[in-house]
């Protein structure tokens, strides 16, 4: 089943960001059994030669990978998908109608996506062209993610623009336009809440980062199913501290 297939049954699903501009951290986390793996384009520094190592160490466990690009122009957009992305998460979707502009920029055609039968997508040109416009119609994922006052006051009408598979709530952000630095603040929480009730009622899946896995039944129990938590960092250093912690308590007991 495709990520998109996924995506549309609106089951809990979980994945995680990879932070490293590298193939290893993403081929170790392709052996696991996530859902799918987030390369984070936006806040980590992966140029176009570490995105395409990074969705061949993913697809080389048929592991889906979605890529989150630092903005929403064309040859952004473009090079994702060429690689072979199974979806973008695009940043700062604003309004209805800039997540529209931006949504048509995802698919071939008039004023969107260019075409070339050469890519990864495209099999290096073992896939004819209707084929090809058939999986970007089938397959591609666009997760348009919100994160400004601005989007949360639109989102009723963002969240009926064809196209878009998921709305992923960047909460840190609407954290700080919000003005405050706890993003468990009332207001933060209840422009989530929002978020997710439109998502809801427009049937649109929705998914979000949360930092705080205790809250996760609650988000789960109100209908979010993409769940894209920690990073490849994250890991590293939980599993730095709890060794940490284990040889210290081996420490006490060998001292008793």
């Amino acid at each position: 089943m495709s990520l998109k297939q996924s995506l549309a049954q609106k089951k809990p699903l979980i994945g995680t960001f990879i932070k490293t501009p590298h193939f290893h951290n993403t081929e170790v986390l392709a052996h696991t059994s996530f859902d799918v793996l987030c390369l984070d384009a936006e806040h980590a520094p992966f140029d176009r030669s570490d995105l395409d190592t990074c969705v061949l160490a993913a697809k080389s466990k048929q592991m889906p990978v979605v890529i989150r690009v630092p903005d929403t122009e064309n040859a952004t957009i473009l090079n994702a998908l060429d690689l072979g992305a199974d979806g973008i998460v695009l940043p700062h979707i604003l309004n209805a109608a800039h997540a529209r502009r931006v949504v048509k920029k995802c698919f071939y055609g008039p004023d969107g996506r260019g075409y070339a039968g050469s890519t990864r997508f495209a099999g290096y040109t073992t896939k004819k062209l209707p084929e090809n416009l058939a999986n970007n119609q089938n397959e591609t994922c666009v997760i348009a993610q919100i994160e400004d006052l601005e989007a949360v006051n639109d989102i009723d009408a963002i969240c009926q623009v064809d196209g878009i598979d998921c709305i992923f709530i960047g909460r840190m952000d609407l954290t700080v336009a919000l003005e405050q630095t706890n993003a468990s603040h009332s207001e933060v929480l209840a422009a989530v809440e929002k978020v997710v009730k439109s998502a809801n009622k427009h049937g649109k899946n929705c998914g979000m980062f949360v930092g705080d896995l205790t809250e996760l039944p609650h988000w789960i129990s109100l209908g979010v199913s993409l769940f894209l938590l920690s990073s490849d960092h994250g890991f590293m250093l939980s599993g730095a501290q709890q060794l940490q912690q284990t040889f210290n308590d081996a420490i006490k007991q060998a001292e008793k």
